[in-house]
């Protein structure tokens, strides 16, 4: 799995990292299961700290995402925790208002936006 950071993003790049691994579980592009780089090699692959990417793969695992076996590595977990439906309700609400506050300031029609959405929603499910 690749993952990309923009150091001169708004969001940390701990987020980042996080946002990139939880999206990649969604999607199903990590299964359950599956082993992901040590946090020193992926600072590696990123040019950042190792520190950071440890700090992303804890606040992932204290959300239930993640799971690390002394000694073998951090591995998605099998069972993700039930999501907090009125927290992810939240959570798109933000998510929304910043994307169509910048869909306007692009000038893209709120169709397109639709259009847009229903695109990434049939690819994540293929």
């Amino acid at each position: 799995m690749h993952f990309q950071v923009n150091p001169g993003a708004e969001l940390p790049i701990y987020r980042q990292i996080m946002h990139q691994i939880t999206d990649a579980i969604v999607a199903r592009r990590i299964a359950p299961g599956d082993k992901l780089a040590s946090h020193r090699d992926l600072a590696a692959q990123l040019v950042v700290a190792p520190l950071t990417v440890k700090k992303a793969y804890d606040e992932l695992e204290k959300e239930g995402l993640l799971h690390t076996r002394r000694g073998r590595g951090t591995f998605v977990s099998d069972t993700p925790p039930a999501p907090d439906s009125a927290e992810t309700r939240r959570q798109l609400r933000e998510s929304a208002q910043r994307l169509l506050t910048q869909a306007r300031r692009g000038g893209v029609p709120y169709g397109d936006i639709v259009d847009l959405i229903d695109e990434i929603w049939k690819e994540m499910d293929s």
